[in-house]
Parts: C-alpha cells; sequence; structure tokens
C-alpha cells in the first residue's frame, strides 16, 4: 500500500506536502487483528491511529445493554486520528468485525514528527481550522423539517374532505345554521296545518339527524385519526431536534475545546522550532 497517498486521504494531513507525507508513511507499522479482538477499548489512552488496510472494524460505544455500534469502517478507512493531538481517553471502543489488517501511526512516532519539521504542523493546524469553519457554518445552515407541511403535501381527496366536514362541524357557524334549520322545521311543522310535511313528533326529523350523525361520525373519527397521526409526527420530529440541538450543542462545545487545546499544544511545539528554523533558500 502507497503509504502517503493513504495519508492524504485523511483530512488532518491532506494539507500536507508530498515530502512530509512521504517522511510520516515511513512510520506506519503494519498491525494484524483476528474477528472480535479488541483493537482499543473505551478509555484507553490514545496513543495511535489506524488505517484499514484489509478488512472491516466495528467502531463501539457503551457496554452490556447500552452498547451501541457507531460505526463500521471497511478498507481505506481511519480512526482514532484525533488521539495523535491530544492523547485523550478513547470516547469509543474499536473491535475487529473480521481478520483485519491496520497501519497504526504511534502518537509519540508523530510528535517527534512534527517537532522535527514544523512546516507540517503549520499545515494541520490549517486544516483543524477549516473542519472548525466548517462545523460552524454547518450548525448555522442546518433547519428542521416541517412535519405539518410533509402531511398536508400528501393528502388524499378523502383526507381533504374529512378535514373540511370536521372543521366546520365544530364551529359555531355550523351550530347557528343547523340550529336555524331545526327551529324552523319544527316551528313549520308545528303551525302549518295541512301543509306540514312532518307533523308531530317529528319522525322524519328524528331520521334526518339520526342519518346526519351516523355519516358525520366515521368522517370525523377519519380527521381526529389523522390529526393523532399528525401529532404523533411532530412529537417524534420535536424530540428528534431536541435530541439533535442537545448533541450537537454538545460536540460543537466539546470540539470547539478540544481544537483550540490541540492549536495551543501544536503552537506550544512549533514555537521553540520556529525560532531555530533554518531560513529558506533563494
Amino acid at each position: 500500500m502507497d503509504h502517503p497517498h493513504v495519508l492524504r486521504q485523511i483530512p488532518l494531513f491532506e494539507s500536507m506536502e508530498d515530502a512530509d507525507l512521504a517522511a510520516l508513511g515511513v512510520k506506519l507499522a503494519s498491525r494484524s487483528f483476528q474477528e472480535g479482538d479488541v483493537v482499543f477499548a473505551q478509555g484507553d489512552e490514545g496513543d495511535a491511529m489506524y488505517i484499514i488496510e484489509e478488512g472491516a472494524v466495528d467502531i463501539v460505544a457503551g457496554t452490556g445493554t447500552q452498547r451501541v455500534t457507531v460505526a463500521s469502517l471497511f478498507n481505506g478507512q481511519y480512526f482514532g486520528e484525533l488521539s495523535l493531538l491530544d492523547g485523550a481517553p478513547r470516547s469509543a471502543a474499536a473491535v475487529a468485525a473480521r481478520p483485519t489488517l491496520v497501519l497504526s501511526l504511534e502518537r509519540d512516532d508523530f510528535v517527534e514528527f512534527v517537532k522535527r519539521r514544523p512546516e507540517a504542523a503549520l499545515s494541520i493546524m490549517h486544516e483543524l481550522g477549516e473542519r472548525m469553519r466548517a462545523t460552524n457554518e454547518l450548525m448555522t445552515r442546518t433547519v428542521s423539517r416541517n412535519v405539518v407541511e410533509e402531511v398536508e403535501e400528501n393528502l388524499s381527496l378523502g383526507d381533504f374532505v374529512a378535514d373540511r366536514v370536521a372543521a366546520f362541524g365544530g364551529s359555531w357557524p355550523f351550530i347557528f345554521i343547523f340550529g336555524g334549520f331545526m327551529a324552523f322545521w319544527m316551528t313549520w311543522n308545528s303551525v302549518a296545518g295541512k301543509l306540514a310535511f312532518d307533523p308531530l313528533p317529528f319522525m322524519f326529523l328524528n331520521l334526518f339527524l339520526s342519518t346526519v350523525a351516523a355519516l358525520q361520525a366515521p368522517v370525523i373519527m377519519m380527521s381526529q385519526n389523522r390529526q393523532s397521526s399528525k401529532d404523533k409526527a411532530m412529537a417524534v420530529n420535536d424530540y428528534q431536534v431536541n435530541l439533535k440541538n442537545e448533541v450537537s450543542i454538545d460536540k460543537l462545545l466539546r470540539g470547539q475545546g478540544e481544537l483550540v487545546q490541540r492549536l495551543a499544544h501544536l503552537e506550544r511545539m512549533v514555537g521553540p522550532l520556529r525560532s531555530v528554523a533554518p531560513e529558506p533558500r533563494n
């Protein structure tokens, strides 16, 4: 495997010069794991990053019933790269999903490389700044979806009619109109004598009201069922938005804090070397 080419696929190193990538690629070491082997456990010291040559690795967080596979990585993908900068404890475990061959870059080798090549450290700092800027831009652009509009766009004719009937049947205009209609019906058939078409006890009116109630009830239930589905979708969306905001804010704050720490760490390593770095030749 072409080690410099492999390193260039990693965002942390993509801004580095070819000579720097070649020098860093020499420090990559090959390691093999059998299926089920733990590459590193959650909470272990971050002492290396890994690039998968063959096989697959699952990134797992939590333990017991809370154990969750965060990601499944395959050939050419990498993990653990941020540990090169801070050596912080692993936030998740890495487990070989099948026989796997990886390339590892030890943090001590990386620190030694940065001390010898301060220009490469500046490239890494530039890449970290770009990633922070991209994250901030993404957070400001991201919006949640409008569940109500999505539901309304998919309305069938039956759903539309049911909503309108339920909305009108539960309004004051309907009460006034229907109340006036019944008052007119009963008054006319009480005083019209031979012209009455439904005399007391208003049998036809009872049949009419029973028919209207029998037809109106399932229509209103259809609308209520759809409204219940809409409320459920809105509740799920609200939960997802709240969860996303909570996780995003936590990740953003944590990520910015980590980036600031790493930038400060790199500046401390580069500062003493910059004063003794040889002047570039014309």
